[in-house]
């Protein structure tokens, strides 16, 4: 846990969920097989990976159970705990990924251009600009969350962001976003909070926000212009990609803005931009 906090970098929600798959295994392989961590070979693994599936666990969930199990015994085989890894011979269940879901931009619009849903009060400003900040940067929960004031860059349009392994970006956002932030800070300086907080985003009493209040701050206004069943931050980043592909944006742009590590990660966007594919083809082809 050590070094993947201090030499990977991995947040706290990896590092907790790394935690919780191992103790997970270890308890299998102790109950089961009375054996501990270091004796494990891949029969167990493959034992365990059966029991997960008679559990009726989904393979997106075994898929991270086994990545947790693979940075561990890297991590033995690195350090001469083991001269054999259990897990060179083990294959994760096919998963089958699912397009990205995403809102309309017209329906952001709708939301985010609408009067009918905010008001002047501190806490609906500030879930204004919770909404604005996700659709306008396309920036992760984690990544909202731990935003501070000093990372708007008023003078340059932008926006720094913290993103995975501490990694920092530095996210164009347009001036009306900025002049938006701006009011919303001195908004929040207006109300002379006890505790204050350095963080952009604070609660009620100027505390930083956590992350099951801002997934409820989403849930709650998505749930005004989409009936879809998910409506998270996530769905917002989404939303965010799929809008710049459709408008014609560089997808290597793209990853570069998300802050995506591969290209494969960005090229799922491509298959929601099926209507601008639509729209060219009508445009172009002679019998369209």
């Amino acid at each position: 846990m050590t070094y993947l906090e201090h030499e990977k970098r991995y947040s706290p929600h990896t590092i907790e969920a790394y935690r919780t798959d191992l103790l997970q295994f270890e308890q299998y392989v102790l109950g089961t097989f009375e054996m501990d961590l270091a004796s494990v070979a891949h029969d167990q693994v493959r034992n365990y990976i059966a029991t997960l599936m008679e559990d009726h666990i989904g393979a997106n969930s075994i898929g991270r159970k086994l990545s947790a199990l693979r940075s561990f015994y890297k991590f033995l085989r690195r350090t001469a705990v083991l001269s054999v890894n259990p897990m060179v011979l083990i294959k994760a269940p096919r998963v089958t990924k699912p397009l990205p879901v995403f809102v309309d931009e017209k329906k952001m619009d709708e939301l985010l251009d609408s009067d009918v849903f905010f008001d002047d009060s501190f806490p609906s400003v500030r879930d204004k600009m919770v909404m604005e900040t996700f659709f306008g940067t396309g920036i992760r929960l984690a990544e909202l969350v731990g935003l501070k004031d000093t990372d708007l860059n008023s003078y340059d349009a932008s926006l720094k962001v913290l993103g995975k392994g501490n990694k920092e970006r530095i996210i164009p956002i347009t001036k009306s976003l900025v002049n938006q932030l701006s009011a919303y800070i001195s908004l929040k300086d207006a109300q002379n909070f006890t505790n204050k907080s350095a963080h952009l985003f604070v609660s009620n009493k100027g505390t930083s926000v956590t992350h099951p209040m801002i997934y409820k701050i989403v849930r709650q206004y998505l749930s005004y212009v989409s009936t879809q069943d998910k409506r998270s931050p996530h769905v917002l980043r989404h939303s965010y990609a799929t809008s710049l592909l459709n408008r014609g944006a560089d997808i290597n742009a793209i990853k570069e803005l998300l802050g995506h590590a591969s290209l494969a990660a960005t090229q799922v966007y491509t298959h929601n931009s099926i209507e601008r594919l639509k729209l060219i083809y009508k445009q172009a082809h002679p019998k369209a």
